[in-house]
């Protein structure tokens, strides 16, 4: 079980690094005098989506393959990489 929460932490950490979120969260705590109070806002908001993450994925697996779900996840992605770089989204 270390092994699983160790990944999924990593994961998780390298993902979450620079993106939008981060950027807002940093924003947010220089507007802010209650930079306890960004942090466990934050903390919380993200503790929640992943949460909902875990329960929709174990959900959706009883009805459709992994592999299935792993493709349709990388098309979405290349998807919305197209999209990005064409100015769309």
């Amino acid at each position: 079980m270390l092994r699983i929460i160790m990944t999924a932490f990593w994961l998780v950490f390298i993902a979450e690094l620079g993106d939008k979120t981060q950027l807002q969260t940093m924003l947010l705590a220089t507007q802010s005098k209650s930079i306890l109070g960004v942090f466990i806002g934050a903390s919380c908001a993200l503790v929640f989506s992943t949460l909902l993450g875990v329960l929709a994925g174990t959900y959706i697996t009883r009805f459709i393959s992994p592999n299935y779900l792993q493709i349709a996840a990388g098309f979405t992605f290349i998807l919305i990489g197209i999209l990005t770089l064409l100015g769309k989204i």
